[in-house]
């Protein structure tokens, strides 16, 4: 079987999770594998541009580098990057027929989607001297976390996924820190608690803690300030770099800032045109992220958002830099229904309408998901 057709049969998103499965599985079969060093990402944002950078940093050192992240935006091959760019089919039909080969048929069976791709990108970068590994969902009892790792990094830690995770940030940061194996590097919180948790848990574990800040220098913020103009990145996009190269002063690389000269984040606040932006963002420390980019100018939100998101205070916070709200409906159970999202918004004293297209004298940004990105620019981009 074809592993399009094998991951097409198992559901993204499930109600419960086994979280006793990959671990068993990972017990059977690992013997099987020979890792290299795994940095592992875990956090509530920021998690794909900062694994990003210090993918390709390493992978311009010349080291051979992975780079596994999700979700996609257009094609599965996003996931899992290898020294440059997206893996290719042949490579992820190599570890399908491997897998099917050394898994038990109810174990190939009963891995969830995301879990199933969490061992074809670890036996496709099984060679790599660095392997950048992105939790999926929280960190603790994350498929991801059945590995060794070298160095865990932790980005903003915010509300999301509450229905897993808990519904206050207590909760919410201590199954992502207690990720935490041996070593991490914790980037700027936005919360207070999460630096109180991170030091009960360092005293608890007795675990190595760097905070980023103490690992950086004037020089390296004044190069990347620098950077940041001239590449007219964001400020959020900044910090995230910022924080990467704090990992890899960490791990005893100096850091010349124009490597990243060449680097494309796809979907991370990226203009595709003029007046176009695009953002895969989708929860509260998102949008505040978003709305510093963008208060210069009133921008058209082309949006749209899951049932499980807190729309109305995301719209809320975006509410100062929106002329207007743009619904795009996109073909999902996980969709929030556009009556009710219309309503939010009325509420709120915003004026919306249903998508058509874009005005080129206006400037956009499309944000509310990845699938929501992903509708745009297979249908208008």
């Amino acid at each position: 079987m074809l592993y399009k057709e094998f991951l097409e049969n198992k559901p993204l998103f499930y109600d419960e999770i086994d979280y006793q499965r990959m671990p068993l599985i990972w017990q059977k079969i690992k013997s099987n594998f020979k890792i290299g060093k795994i940095i592992h990402i875990v956090g509530t944002n920021a998690k794909g541009s900062t694994g990003r950078f210090i993918a390709w940093y390493l992978y311009k050192l010349g080291l051979k580098v992975g780079h596994y992240s999700s979700p996609h935006i257009l094609n599965f091959n996003e996931r899992i990057w290898y020294n440059g760019k997206d893996i290719d089919d042949l490579s992820l039909q190599k570890a399908h027929k491997y897998l099917s080969d050394i898994l038990e048929i109810d174990d190939l069976k009963s891995l969830s989607y995301f879990e199933y791709t969490t061992l074809m990108a670890v036996h496709i970068l099984q060679d790599c001297d660095y392997i950048v590994l992105e939790a999926g969902l929280g960190g603790e009892f994350d498929a991801t976390q059945v590995f060794e790792k070298y160095l865990s990094v932790i980005t903003p830690i915010g509300y999301d996924h509450q229905e897993f995770l808990g519904n206050n940030i207590e909760d919410i940061a201590l199954t992502k820190l207690r990720s935490i194996q041996k070593k991490a590097i914790i980037s700027k919180q936005p919360y207070d608690e999460v630096s109180q948790i991170i030091e009960r848990l360092s005293k608890s574990k007795d675990l190595e803690i760097q905070f980023y800040e103490n690992l950086i220098n004037n020089e390296d913020i004044n190069s990347v300030e620098s950077f940041a103009l001239r590449k007219n990145i964001p400020d959020f996009l900044k910090d995230n770099l910022l924080l990467s190269v704090s990992v890899l002063k960490y791990l005893d690389f100096n850091v010349d800032i124009n490597y990243f000269d060449d680097l494309i984040l796809f979907g991370r606040c990226q203009k595709v045109s003029k007046n176009i932006t695009i953002d895969v963002g989708h929860n509260v420390l998102a949008a505040k992220a978003l709305r510093k980019s963008f208060e210069e100018s009133k921008i058209i939100l082309i949006y749209n958002s899951y049932k499980d998101k807190d729309y109305k205070e995301i719209l809320n916070i975006l509410k100062p830099v929106i002329e207007r709200v743009e619904i795009l409906p996109v073909n999902s159970k996980r969709i929030e229904n556009i009556s009710i999202i219309k309503q939010s918004i009325k509420d709120i004293k915003l004026k919306v309408k249903i998508f058509e297209k874009i005005d080129s004298k206006k400037q956009y940004l499309v944000f509310g998901s990845f699938l929501v990105v992903e509708e745009f620019l297979r249908k208008f981009a």
